[in-house]
């Protein structure tokens, strides 16, 4: 429709806690408002590249839930795609390491198109280079390998070789990717799921995975910061996300309900946004 503003969305990264994104995805979809543009890191991008290839936000909801809905099915997902045969644990799996690629193709939908040009939203993905430190931005070619290559947290993933690079999770550069969003753009969204400190003391001590994604996140909150001062949004959001170790997906049902808690709030928000823009009261850039 003539007169509606150009909605840029950054997806950001957080591993387990990214599943949050989801509410939020519903509600624009609620709203029956559809993004001129989404950029994604990491888990961001991974459901990104799903809302970009118009699968609805409630379906994503039951994707999850079927998907990652316990330790059993997350595992045997990753066990029958990536350990074929015994000789390929001892010549691949020494380090523990998981294929990235592997993951995602056991893990997106079939429906999902092979290529960013057939995807009916623009995505942009963001991932790392491992050699020069750049940020990397994807929006053409192959999209598994692409996301792939966003999500690949260091040690946890092997980096992915894509484009003539070695590439890791894009949240080591950039894990709220606003200035990607924002480009062309008349209101900008920015959804925060890295999560924030905890005063709480586990009663467990830390894994060795927990104590590097927990140090990430440390980081990462930095980089965000840095650039909601670069790149304000008009609309943004943090979900207010219980402690949630980076890897613990099967909790995905009170993860996504985590988000649920601030649905209704991001809908005024956004409705507020684009009465604005429609009123005159901000002009487009």
């Amino acid at each position: 429709m003539s007169g509606e503003p150009k909605i840029g969305i950054a997806l950001g990264g957080g591993a387990a806690r990214g599943l949050t994104h989801i509410p939020f995805i519903e509600a624009m979809d609620e709203l029956g408002l559809k993004p001129a543009r989404i950029a994604g890191t990491s888990i961001g991008a991974l459901l990104g590249a799903g809302w970009a290839a118009g699968i609805e936000g409630k379906d994503l909801r039951d994707y999850a839930h079927e998907y990652l809905g316990s330790m059993r099915s997350i595992m045997g997902r990753i066990w029958n795609t990536r350990i074929k045969t015994i000789s390929s644990v001892i010549k691949n799996s020494m380090t523990m390491q998981l294929d990235a690629l592997e993951v995602i193709r056991s893990f997106i939908p079939e429906e999902m198109p092979e290529q960013f040009d057939d995807l009916k939203i623009p995505l942009f993905t963001v991932a790392t280079d491992f050699n020069t430190w750049h940020q990397v931005v994807h929006h053409h070619g192959n999209i598994r390998s692409a996301v792939a290559a966003s999500i690949a947290i260091p040690s946890i993933f092997r980096p992915v070789e894509f484009g003539g690079r070695l590439l890791v999770d894009g949240s080591v550069v950039n894990p709220l990717p606003l200035d990607i969003a924002s480009r062309g753009t008349d209101i900008l969204i920015g959804v925060d799921v890295n999560g924030s400190p905890s005063e709480e003391r586990s009663s467990q001590d830390p894994s060795l995975i927990d104590v590097g994604v927990g140090s990430a996140q440390i980081l990462m909150h930095g980089l965000i910061s840095h650039n909601l001062a670069a790149f304000p949004p008009d609309v943004y959001v943090r979900p207010r996300i219980k402690a949630v170790g980076g890897l613990e997906f099967w909790r995905v049902k009170e993860i996504i309900e985590s988000g649920d808690k601030d649905k209704d709030l991001f809908k005024r928000q956004l409705s507020n946004a684009v009465e604005q823009f429609i009123s005159g009261r901000k002009k487009s850039p």
